[in-house]
């Protein structure tokens, strides 16, 4: 039996990336948002954390969330048997990982100003990392359902594209400001990235596996008697 430490491989660290990913996420979302006088984290919006004098904390979450998710995504592409759409997924979550990044990037402008470039960007690069998660999760069924490993998963990520659909809907909906606008972007939100520590998880247990199965069975010699 290899020490845990020695299991650890290249899909190892594949799968660390996406376990750490949402932690930072959620630090910086947290710290900030509690330690900034004025802000609720229930009624703002999250981009709308950033303007707040210690925001760059949740920049560099979401920076962070940005780099690791598209580490974690090499990860599902390795381990997980292709079926169809299986590329397309794939695809599309790299593409949710560098609108991560632009979000970080590019700061919202604050509510009732005139808009500018920048916000823009970060305004539609925001809309379409909601659009691309649930389309990467819907294109990565098939495969998720195919492969043994990945199974266990496949209800959960039915279910997670389910409440990102509605929460996406919800969001449309009420628009910001809204008493409850910065809740359920949070709820959105929570919804993907905690998916990602799932699947990052799961990916974790495969690599270690994927070690202990690799490593032959050596005979036993006459030092074992």
């Amino acid at each position: 039996m290899l020490p845990f430490f020695g299991r650890w491989n290249l899909h190892t660290g594949l799968a660390i990336a996406g376990i750490i990913a949402p932690i930072m996420l959620i630090t910086g979302d947290l710290s900030a948002g509690i330690a900034s006088p004025g802000y609720s984290l229930l009624a703002n919006s999250i981009s709308s954390l950033a303007l707040t004098n210690i925001g760059w904390l949740q920049t560099i979450g979401f920076l962070a969330l940005g780099l690791l998710v598209e580490i974690f995504t090499a990860g599902l592409l390795f381990n997980i048997k292709g079926a169809r759409l299986f590329y397309l997924g794939i695809a599309v979550f790299v593409f949710f990982g560098f609108a991560m990044l632009l979000i970080g990037a590019f700061r919202t402008d604050p509510v009732g100003v005139e808009r500018t470039i920048e916000g823009r960007i970060h305004g539609l690069t925001a809309q379409a990392a909601f659009i691309f998660f649930p389309a990467a999760l819907l294109f990565l069924l098939p495969s998720i359902k195919k492969d043994p490993n990945w199974l266990k998963l496949y209800r959960y990520t039915g279910v997670t594209f389910i409440l990102a659909v509605i929460l996406i809907i919800v969001i449309r909906v009420i628009q910001e400001p809204n008493s409850v606008f910065g809740l359920m972007e949070r709820l959105l939100v929570v919804n993907m990235i905690l998916w990602v520590e799932v699947a990052a998880i799961n990916l974790f247990i495969i690599s270690l596996k994927r070690k202990a199965k690799a490593q032959p069975v050596l005979p036993p010699t006459n030092e074992d008697y």
